[in-house]
């Protein structure tokens, strides 16, 4: 939760921010992290459920679909013309579904169980994180494109399928729903914090 990113928000910010390489430099941010933080967020669970791990990744959708996407990439095949329109229909809905499944689960009342972990969990994400990417964007001299597109992806909200993961392994899905909609507001202030950072 802590380190999950909102992608489809991602994508759009960077190109609005940093114009027409923010895309395709956020498109390696996704390309290295999705696949690597999906197997770190389930191999947790999978081990606390006593599960395979290898069957889990098998049968995660996250990973099938990244995994798929990365073989159609590399296969050079491509979506037909007459596909596009509805594909981007869809990519485009993704994220309101994927938020309103979170908020047809949330129940606020659930993080009253665990408060510290919500609040440090948020605050790693919203707070931490920027501070980390700015220290990243000094450290090894990013151009303002690129320091631009990584600041947008530390101050990101969590992405919805978390909510979708944990529900999935049988964990505290109105928890977690709970966290992705206060991570969602809070992206509201997260991002001008990280973008103000590069100043």
């Amino acid at each position: 939760m802590a380190f999950r990113f909102n992608s489809f928000i991602g994508l759009v910010l960077a190109e609005r921010l940093a114009g027409p390489p923010g895309p395709s430099l956020f498109a390696v941010l996704i390309g290295v992290c999705v696949p690597l933080f999906n197997v770190s967020a389930v191999w947790p669970m999978a081990r606390h459920a006593q599960r395979g791990l290898l069957s889990e990744l098998a049968r995660n959708p996250l990973i099938i679909a990244t995994v798929g996407g990365v073989l159609f990439n590399v296969a050079g095949l491509t979506i037909p013309l007459w596909m596009e329109p509805t594909v981007s229909r869809l990519g485009a809905a993704s994220l309101a579904l994927g938020l309103m499944a979170a908020g047809v689960g949330m129940q606020f009342t659930a993080l009253s169980g665990a408060k510290s972990l919500a609040v440090a969990l948020l605050a790693i994400r919203h707070f931490l994180l920027p501070m980390v990417a700015v220290s990243v964007s000094w450290a090894l001299h990013l151009s303002p494109t690129q320091a631009t597109v990584l600041l947008t992806f530390s101050g990101l909200p969590t992405a919805s399928g978390c909510y979708v993961l944990a529900t999935r392994m049988g964990y505290d899905g109105s928890y977690v729903a709970g966290l992705v909609t206060l991570s969602t507001l809070l992206g509201m202030l997260s991002l001008p914090f990280a973008l103000g950072l590069l100043q």
